[in-house]
């Protein structure tokens, strides 16, 4: 890499390495509220999993 090339690398991770704690809980939230607003189908998509796999183990015998 050329001289210039490592300038530029060295400025983004460090942009990278500040802003990365103010990110992750930012994204965390979204995740949270995600499963909050969706917590009804995604435990309906859950049972269906378990119960397949219920019967599947059974089929198999």
């Amino acid at each position: 890499m050329s001289s210039s090339q490592r300038s530029y690398s060295g400025v983004i991770l460090l942009i990278a390495t500040i802003f990365w704690p103010v990110v992750v809980p930012f994204a965390y939230l979204e995740l949270l509220n995600f499963q909050l607003k969706y917590s009804q189908e995604i435990q309906l998509l859950k049972n269906q999993a378990d119960n397949s796999n219920k019967h599947e183990n059974y089929s198999v015998k």
